[in-house]
């Protein structure tokens, strides 16, 4: 997938094959009793739709000059019986698949939606979401249709075109084989399309797949956009996506529209060939009679029907391809940070944190940490500052494990972390970012999100230490009021006091503040900083702040810098050394 860019096209990782369509389908095994019988009743539907022209030649070679009009009112009940028993037949086949295939998408999605959740923070961070988005809804909804109505209608078409050759070669043989003189020429023609088709419909893919990642992108910062009057050169480079993705439809289009014309154009020249072949060339000497010449010109018309149908769904298949290599592709994305095969449950966490001599990087060769060590023991609080992109917040990330080291150790009362499931580590950890996500949904919902076996007088609690109880209380419908996607219907401030309380409310064993405090007011600082000083007592506590009056009373203050530390110890002491820190914070105080 295209890295961090809108508008760069998707290059697949690994080239499509028959596999991925083999995967595909064991989607559709788990309800092959459905699809067996959806193919048991298409087959009966077409056996008995393909009676109309033995009927249609009996009365015309028979009935009629005989004038036995009792045998064509008949002949008619039973036409107008096989036309109501086929479609009952198609119409129940459909009820059975149209579930069956809405089943089928809600499992891919479901496997695709799990598997994102596992993949690590590196992942998300080198890929636009909105083209992400676009394989979790666009694509899967695009392979609903070949995997449920697609298979059945392929089998259904084999299976007519095979009855059809039957029944034509039963009426009269010479003119079956005017019939499959015209096949030769369809397939070269499809051959020849096909690498140009598949190209053309990658490339729908793709630029579907970038103004997708754009609009996501315009929508999640309209706000930003519209602070700096970027409408008019947002809505153009939206405007030149449009266009790119319309020319690539058309461009694919092109060659889906171009089957179907040949396909019928074909079915033309071969209903040409059986009146001139059949009256001409053989005539009755050979048994050929009007009935059979209408029987076998309706024939060729529901011969070349199936073909069509069969060139409708290749090129459904085509299209398809290019959404099932991408889906695929996201879930072989390796999840590089995982439980180990024998991983142990982490015990209930002290708060002893070492890091022995570690070493990592975001990418191959390039470290931001090197050959770190320190120890933090349990209940005590560090305060991470320095220069930005030192790697405070790498630190903390660490800790929780959201990304694998590159060497060294990472140890929680003594237990290498890497050797503990990643549920029972992070499940004991609690952090608080500078932009806390609020989730759409009642406010008790989201406090009581990291746990839901809280009562709502503990989440009342939780939201009083930090002040959140009296605003909460004002709204129209208190904590079960709706907040808005992302929280904008709150301020800032009371979006940090929400997730101050849902913190609080997890009871974490180990806590990190990663700039929590720095983006509101002084009033709303203060009952903050209650919570911070009630959530600090008996924790672990690592604290990342640019304003330094809210780390003057941590227990250690580390200057990360230089891939390292460059100074640790206490306010006191850093500021008596006139070193790094002294100087940052002189610059502050200045």
């Amino acid at each position: 997938m295209a890295r961090n860019k809108f508008d760069v096209d998707e290059e697949l990782e690994t080239p499509f094959d028959i596999r991925h369509f083999k995967r595909a389908l064991k989607y559709v095994g788990k309800y092959k009793k459905q699809v067996i019988i959806s193919m048991v009743l298409s087959v009966f539907a077409a056996v008995i739709g393909l009676l109309a022209p033995l009927i249609t030649q009996r009365a015309l070679d028979v009935t009629l000059p005989e004038g036995n009009k009792t045998e064509l009112f008949i002949l008619a009940a039973f036409l107008l019986l096989t036309i109501i028993i086929s479609v009952e037949f198609s119409a129940v086949r459909a009820r059975i698949m149209t579930k069956a295939g809405q089943d089928m998408i809600y499992d891919i999605r479901k496997d695709l939606f799990e598997h994102l959740q596992k993949l690590p923070f590196e992942y998300y961070d080198t890929r636009p979401h909105g083209k992400i988005l676009t394989r979790v809804i666009n694509y899967v909804n695009s392979v609903s249709d070949l995997l449920t109505n697609g298979l059945i209608t392929f089998v259904l078409e084999l299976f007519n075109i095979l009855f059809i050759i039957v029944f034509m070669f039963f009426v009269c043989w010479q003119l079956a084989l005017v019939v499959l003189a015209g096949m030769p020429l369809f397939i070269g023609f499809m051959f020849a399309i096909k690498k140009a088709q598949r190209r053309a419909w990658q490339k729908v893919s793709n630029k579907s797949s970038n103004l997708n990642a754009y609009l996501h992108e315009g929508l999640v910062g309209v706000g930003i956009t519209q602070s700096f009057t970027r409408e008019e050169e947002n809505e153009a480079i939206f405007d030149r996506l449009s266009v790119e993705y319309r020319k690539s439809w058309m461009k694919a289009i092109y060659f889906s529209n171009a089957v179907w014309p040949v396909a019928d154009n074909i079915a033309i020249w071969v209903s040409g060939a059986i009146y001139l072949i059949g009256l001409l060339a053989l005539g009755p000497k050979a048994g050929i009679t009007v009935g059979t010449i209408v029987a076998m010109t309706g024939y060729s018309g529901r011969f070349w029907q199936p073909i069509m149908n069969l060139s409708n769904l290749y090129n459904t298949f085509i299209n398809t391809i290019a959404y099932l290599e991408r889906i695929f592709e996201t879930m072989d994305e390796p999840v590089t940070v995982s439980d180990k095969e024998n991983a142990s449950e982490m015990p209930k966490i002290k708060g002893d944190v070492s890091f022995k001599n570690v070493t990592f990087g975001y990418e191959s060769g390039v470290n931001i940490l090197e050959d770190l060590s320190f120890d933090v023991k349990a209940g005590q609080s560090v305060a991470l500052v320095g220069p930005t992109g030192a790697g405070k917040t790498t630190i903390v990330n660490l800790i929780s494990r959201f990304y694998d080291l590159n060497g060294g150790q990472v140890l929680i009362d003594g237990q290498d972390i890497s050797d503990v499931t990643l549920r029972s580590l992070r499940s004991q950890m609690g952090i608080m970012l500078q932009d806390s996500v609020i989730f759409s949904g009642t406010i008790r919902d989201n406090i009581r999100y990291g746990r839901l076996d809280a009562t709502d007088e503990e989440i009342r609690a939780a939201c009083r230490v930090v002040g959140a109880d009296e605003f909460i209380n004002e709204m129209p419908k208190g904590y079960d009021t709706i907040v808005k996607e992302r929280g904008s219907s709150l301020s800032q401030g009371q979006r940090q006091m929400i997730a101050f309380a849902r913190t609080i409310l997890a009871d974490p064993k180990i806590l990190v503040l990663d700039e929590a405090t720095s983006s509101i007011d002084a009033k709303t600082e203060r009952y903050i900083q209650q919570g911070i000083d009630h959530l600090l007592k008996g924790r672990t506590s690592f604290i990342i702040a640019h304003r330094l009056s809210t780390i003057r009373s941590c227990d250690k203050i580390m200057y990360i810098s230089d891939k390292g530390i460059a100074e640790s110890g206490t306010h006191e002491e850093l500021m008596a050394k006139k070193g790094l820190y002294y100087k940052l914070c002189m610059a502050q105080a200045i």
